[in-house]
C-alpha cells in the first residue's frame, strides 16, 4: 500500500521562525544605528532557533525528531557541499595571500584607458569576482580604488559604485568557487560546468549590455592619469587554472586541490612563506567558511524535518494552483528564491532554503535541474545586488563615509536590472536549454545514463 505523504502548512513555521529572527534582528539593529545590521546575528544561530521550534511543534518522540535532523545533516549533497566550501575557502585564502587579488587589480588598471574607467572597474570586478568567488571580497578590494578614481576624474560616484557592485555580482554568479554556485548545484544535483554554461547565456548578454552603457554614460569629465599598479602574472595563474579545468569538467575536488597546491607553490616561491605559515593560511581559509559550513548542515537538517512533516509538499500544493507546467514552475522557483533573498538579504542562505523545494518542483514539472540551479543563482544574484540592506550594497556605500546612501546606488544597478529582465525572458523563450536532455528517472543527463547502468550491472556482477 502506498504511503500517503503529509501536507501541512504548519510544518513551515520553523522556517518562518528562522527567517523572522534573522530579518527582525536586522531591522531592529538598523533602526538603532548599528552598521551592517543585517549581518550582526550569525545565520547559524537564527537557524538554530528554527530547529528548536521544530522540536517543540512537531509530533513524535525526541529521538525520532533528532534522527530526522541528523538524517538531513548527513545528506550526501549537504556533506559534499560543505567539503567544497572548505576547499574553496582554502584556495581563496592562499590565492589572495600570494598576491593574486592585487595582481588582477594592477593588471586591469594598467591597461585600461582613463576614459573607460567606469566600464573598466566593472570589467575588473567581473574577473576578480569570478576568480575569487566573492562579491564582498571584490567590492572590499576595489572599493577604495573606484572611489578615488571617480573623485579625481569627476565621474558620478553612485554610477561608479553601481558598476562595481554589478561587476561583483556578475562574477559571483558565474564563479565555480562561489558559495552560491556550490549551494545551487549541490541542492539540484547537477554539475558545475553545466550550470555555468546555462548561467553564461544569461549573464554574458547582461554584462555586455551593461559594459556598453557604461562606456557611453560613464566617461569622466576630466582625463585623469592613474599610477601604474604592480602585478605579477604568476600570481594570476592559480585563478586561471581553477577556471579552465572546472569548465573542462574535471572533478571539482581535484580542481580545487590543484588550485590550492599551485597557490601554495606560488607562495613558497615568492613570499618567503614556509610550510607552517602555508598550513596556517589554509586553516584560515577553512575557518573563514565555518559559518556557511555550519549553516548548510543546520538548514539541511531543518529542511528534512520540515519535509517529513509535509511542509515542502504544502508549498508545492499551493504552487500547483497556478503552476501548470514547466514555464510556470520556473516562475515559481524564481519567485521563491527572490522572496527568500529579500527576506534574509543573503543569496547563499536564500538558495539553501529554496533549493530542496526547487528540486521537488523539478521532479513535479519536469524542469531540468541544471536550469533550476541557474535560476536559483541568477535571481538570488539579482536581488542580492539590489536590496539596499545587502552586504554588497552596504559595504560599497560605506566606503563613501556617508556621502552616498545605499538607496542612492539603486538606480545605477544596471547589470542587476538587465539580468533580471533576461532571466524572465529566458523562462518564456527557453534559449538556455541544454542539448543533453535530463533523465528524471536516474536524475542525471541522458548522456550519462548508460555508463551509470553499466556501472550498476558491473557492481551486481561482482557481488554475484
Amino acid at each position: 500500500m502506498k504511503k500517503v505523504e503529509k501536507i501541512s502548512g504548519k510544518a513551515l513555521i520553523p522556517f518562518l521562525v528562522f527567517i523572522c529572527v534573522y530579518l527582525v534582528s536586522g531591522i531592529v539593529l538598523h533602526l538603532n544605528g548599528v552598521e551592517m545590521a543585517f549581518y550582526q546575528l550569525p545565520a547559524p544561530v537564527a537557524a538554530f532557533t528554527g530547529i528548536i521550534s521544530a522540536f517543540i511543534l512537531f509530533k513524535g518522540s525526541i529521538d525520532e525528531k533528532f534522527d530526522n535532523l541528523v538524517e538531513g545533516c548527513r545528506d550526501s549533497n549537504i556533506i559534499i557541499m560543505c567539503l567544497i566550501y572548505l576547499l574553496a575557502g582554502a584556495f581563496s585564502a592562499l590565492a589572495s595571500a600570494s598576491g593574486g587579488v592585487d595582481s588582477v587589480v594592477g593588471l586591469g588598471m594598467t591597461f585600461i584607458p582613463a576614459r573607460f574607467l567606469t566600464a573598466g572597474i566593472f570589467l575588473i570586478a567581473c574577473f576578480l569576482s569570478i576568480a575569487t568567488g566573492s562579491s564582498v571580497g571584490t567590492i572590499t578590494a576595489l572599493g577604495p580604488i573606484a572611489i578615488g578614481l571617480a573623485e579625481s576624474a569627476g565621474i558620478n560616484l553612485p554610477m561608479m559604485l553601481g558598476a562595481l557592485v554589478g561587476g561583483s555580482m556578475f562574477g559571483d554568479n558565474l564563479s565555480i568557487i562561489s558559495d552560491t554556485t556550490i549551494a545551487a548545484t549541490r541542492t539540484q544535483n547537477c554539475d558545475m560546468k553545466d550550470k555555468f554554461r546555462m548561467n553564461l547565456k544569461l549573464a554574458l548578454p547582461a554584462g555586455i549590455t551593461t559594459f556598453i552603457l557604461l562606456l557611453i554614460f560613464g566617461s569622466p569629465e576630466t582625463q585623469v592619469s592613474h599610477d601604474q599598479l604592480s602585478y605579477e602574472l604568476l600570481h594570476i595563474i592559480p585563478y586561471i587554472f581553477v577556471l579552465v579545468f572546472a569548465l573542462m569538467g574535471v572533478n571539482v575536488f581535484l580542481v580545487l586541490t590543484g588550485g590550492i597546491v599551485l597557490s601554495g607553490i606560488v607562495l613558497l616561491m615568492n613570499n618567503g612563506y614556509d610550510l607552517l605559515a602555508l598550513s596556517q593560511s589554509i586553516w584560515q581559509g577553512f575557518t573563514g567558511m565555518f559559518e556557511i559550513f555550519l549553516l548548510s548542515l543546520l538548514i539541511g537538517g531543518l529542511s528534512n524535518m520540515v519535509t517529513k512533516e509535509g511542509g515542502i509538499n504544502w508549498i508545492i500544493s499551493k504552487i500547483k494552483k497556478f503552476a501548470k507546467g514547466e514555464k510556470s514552475g520556473e516562475l515559481g522557483i524564481a519567485a521563491l528564491v527572490s522572496m527568500a533573498d529579500i527576506a534574509v538579504a543573503n543569496n547563499t542562505v536564500a538558495i539553501i532554503i529554496s533549493g530542496p523545494i526547487a528540486k521537488e518542483m523539478c521532479n513535479e514539472y519536469k524542469i531540468d535541474p541544471r536550469r533550476s540551479a541557474s535560476l536559483l543563482d541568477s535571481f538570488s544574484c539579482v536581488f542580492q545586488g539590489l536590496v539596499p540592506y545587502a552586504a554588497q550594497v552596504l559595504i560599497a556605500a560605506g566606503f563613501t563615509n556617508g556621502a552616498v546612501a545605499p538607496f542612492q546606488l539603486m538606480p545605477f544597478f544596471w547589470y542587476q536590472f538587465i539580468l533580471g529582465i533576461i532571466c524572465i525572458i529566458s523562462i518564456f523563450i527557453p534559449f538556455t536549454a541544454a542539448k543533453d536532455k535530463w533523465n528524471f528517472e536516474y536524475d542525471m543527463p541522458e548522456s550519462k545514463v548508460q555508463a551509470h547502468i553499466n556501472s550498476l550491472e558491473g557492481t551486481v556482477g561482482v557481488q554475484a
